[in-house]
Formats: structure tokens, sequence, C-alpha cells
């Protein structure tokens, strides 16, 4: 992923959120030079340092599905996580001219995927991941949990020790203040909320007068 500069996250914490909070990813892997993909649950294991520097993912998908057979050979994985996002229409802008945009939030992770040995337990822990924002929250009992030992051999669960991070959070910031405003007005409530936590922006922000362009 290409990223503007001026659409990096000023602070590491931005990207750490949106990863916590939009755990559903695309795991990419290349199977014999062929770019293949799933959509999987996948946590934070380990924060690791500042910009996600020594930090590991665990997830898990269906031991049918045949990307899990090229992690030996071929390691490198990125994965995709993606935030709100939504189509910007210079009806908000209130200018003419004007040309439309898309805003949206993702952070893209690169690493080195490997098995991890326990199934039972990264799945365990999604689910208590998932559950704990909810109320009322669900914990598995016994019966539950003996299913989950059942069925979890046509599980496989990763672990990614990633080595590198690119960010980008496009929110309108090269508008001046009141014409963002109206785009925030506008925009669906998760984006706009979005607009609202990822508020700094460059120093020469806000001093524009005409309507970004689109990436």
């Amino acid at each position: 992923m290409h990223v503007f500069p001026r659409y990096a996250p000023a602070d590491p914490a931005h990207a750490a959120r949106l990863v916590r909070e939009n755990p559903f990813a695309l795991v990419v892997n290349a199977a014999d030079g062929v770019p293949v993909a799933t959509h999987a649950p996948v946590l934070v294991e380990d924060p690791g340092g500042p910009g996600f520097e020594g930090a590991t993912l665990v997830g898990h998908l269906a031991r049918v599905n045949p990307q899990w057979r090229a992690w030996e050979s071929a390691p490198q994985t990125l994965v995709v996580f993606s935030g709100p996002h939504g189509y910007v229409s210079p009806t908000s802008y209130e200018a003419d001219p004007a040309v439309p945009t898309w805003n949206y939030a993702a952070v893209h992770l690169t690493g080195r995927i490997e098995v991890h040995p326990d199934p039972l337990e990264v799945v365990e822990r999604t689910v208590e991941a998932m559950e704990s924002s909810r109320t009322p929250s669900w914990r598995p009992g016994a019966a539950s949990r003996e299913v989950f030992a059942r069925i979890v051999s046509g599980v496989v669960a990763f672990r990614v020790r990633v080595t590198g991070e690119r960010s980008m959070f496009k929110l309108s910031q090269d508008l001046d203040d009141e014409r963002r405003a109206r785009v925030r007005r506008d925009a669906a409530p998760a984006l706009a909320a979005l607009m609202d936590q990822v508020d700094a922006r460059p120093a020469d922000a806000g001093r524009t007068a005409g309507p970004e362009v689109a990436s």
C-alpha cells in the first residue's frame, strides 16, 4: 500500500486501535507465485513496541482451505485490516469546481507466518475477545467446550511475527476546518467517529480553500 505522508497516522495508537476494533482481516500469501487471500479473524497476541515493531498476531482458518499449506515454503504474509470508509460527494464541499474522493482507514502488517500449535487456544481466545465488548457476553460452558474440542481438528491456527507496517488514515485532512466539518456531518456514523478520533493534521492543514483530490 502506498502511503501519502499527509495521511499517515500521527499517533501509533490510532493504528493499534483500528486493528483491535476491526479484527476481521484479509490474510494474503503467494502460493506458487499466485497471490491467495482469506478473510479471517486475527487478534494481536503481543502488541510489541510503537508501530507494531515486534508484534505478533494470531488467527485461524478452515483446514480445508489450501492456503495454509504454502506457509512453510513461502511464509511472507500480508495482513490487511480495514476500518470505516465512505464516498465523499462534492456536495459536502459547497464549492465549485470540486472533485469527489473516498475517505478510509487501513493498516497493512507484513511478517512471517507459521502454524500455531494450539488451535483450540486461538479459537477460545478469539471468542473471548469478541465477547468482551458485548452485553450480555457469552462464555462457553462445559458442553460447548466439548463441541469446540470435537471440531477444532477442522481448524488451522496461525501466528504472524510482524516485521513491517503501513497505515493510511485518509480523512479529509486537506480541507479547511469548515469544509472538513461538513464532510464529517455527511459521513456515516462510524466514519464520522473515526474523524473525531484521528483529528491530528499536518501543520499546513486547514489552510487550503479547495477540496482534496481523489487518492
